[in-house]
Order: structure tokens, then sequence, then C-alpha cells
């Protein structure tokens, strides 16, 4: 054979090749292309769920970490409390006890409202926290501390419970202040709000039929340290105005409050 009929032979067999591989390869980009365009939006998945929510931020949002320390309190902490008597208490000194010489008294439908000029007046750094709850069955009415505006959720170590007896009087509290904030790192972008709805419900924790009622940002205990705590960004959905679902703003987790500690889930 001579060597123009093996070059031809070459030539045929190597664009039968790169026919073979383009048709493969058409094949494939066909196939991933229908996969995308099959792939429903998140926002129909909740649709067809049943499940609602309130306008979600346009805007891209930016947070931080912050640390933060329990405050000491001190004698001259006590002596600022006019018609009230109070101990500092724990081993660290952290919490004050605080009995009111006088009752309060409450309104029989409670609005937050009745207690803010107490709160301004009468109560520590009171124009720090805000509300949180009223347990009726407990008879307690909680108050978070807030950074910025931003609540602090369920930190032991930054909020105020009251105590009001069965008359429906403010009798006494008991409050933990956080103090001493430092931004420990610049400014960065969280997941947006959706994104974070999209875990809750990819995990099964948003039920179908539920109605996000309210969406805000604050923080929670990233690390607890023996004096201080790193505290990180994180999303709070209220649904059907009762429940709280809560989910890290940068690493996407779920976080689980206990009663004095919280956990997170995939």
């Amino acid at each position: 054979m001579d060597w123009s009929k093996i070059k031809t032979i070459f030539i045929v067999t190597f664009l039968i090749l790169d026919v073979y591989l383009l048709f493969q390869f058409l094949t494939i980009r066909d196939a991933n292309k229908y996969e995308i365009a099959t792939e429903a939006p998140f926002e129909e998945k909740l649709k067809a769920d049943g499940i609602k929510y309130v306008d979600l931020p346009k805007a891209q949002i930016k947070a931080q970490y912050l640390s933060a320390k329990p405050k000491v309190f001190t004698k001259n902490d006590v002596a600022k409390l006019k018609g009230q008597v109070a101990a500092i208490s724990g081993d660290s000194a952290t919490t004050l006890q605080v009995s009111l010489e006088k009752p309060l008294q409450l309104s029989s439908k409670f609005d937050p409202v009745d207690l803010s000029g107490f709160l301004k007046d009468d109560v520590l750094y009171g124009d720090k926290y805000q509300f949180w709850e009223k347990d009726d069955k407990a008879r307690t009415i909680t108050y978070f501390q807030q950074f910025e505006d931003s609540p602090l959720y369920q930190n032991i170590n930054g909020m105020i419970t009251f105590y009001y007896n069965p008359r429906n009087q403010l009798v006494s509290y008991q409050q933990t202040y956080m103090e001493g904030f430092e931004k420990l790192t610049a400014k960065e972008e969280i997941l947006p709000p959706l994104k974070a709805i999209e875990t809750l419900h990819q995990k099964g924790v948003l039920k179908p039929k539920s109605n996000i009622t309210k969406i805000e940002l604050g923080y929670s205990t990233l690390v607890q340290l023996a004096a201080s705590q790193v505290l990180t960004p994180t999303w709070r959905f209220v649904i059907n105005d009762k429940e709280s679902l809560f989910v890290n703003a940068f690493e996407g987790q779920i976080i689980q409050f206990n009663s004095d500690e919280k956990t997170s889930v995939e």
C-alpha cells in the first residue's frame, strides 16, 4: 500500500471520529439544557406547597461577626435603681435580681407600650432591650437586648425577664446585659432570606401551608468563651405569627435554641 492511500485512510478515520465526538458533545449539552429548563424555580416550589411569605428585602444585605462580654454589675449600679430592691447574683456577678417596692399594674390586654416608660426611666440600659414575648402560663414578660436595633436571640447574657402576680401586677425582674461590643470583621454579604427559606424547606422544617409573617435579622451566639462570646448574624422567620425559625445568615445552618444553649443542624 502506498503512502497516499494510508494518509487518506487516516484522514477519513479521524474525520469520522470527530463527527462522533461532536455528536456526543451536542447530545450531552442538550441533555444538560433540558435539566436546567425543567428545574422549577424555588418560588414555584413554595407556591406548590402553599407557603406564603412577606415581601423580601430586594437589596443585598451586609453584616459582620461581633464579640461582646457579660456586664459585671456593681453596687453603684444597684444604687441607681430607685424604688427597687436589687441584689447581684451569679458566680461572676452578671445577673441582677430586682424586686419592686411598689408593684406596677399592667393592663388586662398587655401591650409592650405599657412597659416602655418603666424600661426607659427605671431599668438600667432599659432602652437597649426590645419586647420578645409574654408567657401567661409562667407569668413572665421577656425582653431581648439589641445591638444597633438588631435583637440578640435567646442570649441568657442579654435579656430581662419580668415576673407578674395573679393580680396582673409586675413585682420583680431578672436582668443580664452584654457590653463591650466589638466588630470582629468587615461587613460581608449574607445569605439572601430566600436562600435561608430554601434551607428550611429542604430540611422539612418549614411545613406546607405555612405563612411566613415576619422576617428580621438579629444575632445569635456562635462561640461561647469563658469571658465573652462571638455573635453571628442570624435570620429569624416568624411562622403564622407564632413559631420562630432561625438560620445562620453566613453559614446557612438551621439554629435550634434550648433554654440555655443552642445547637445547629444541617
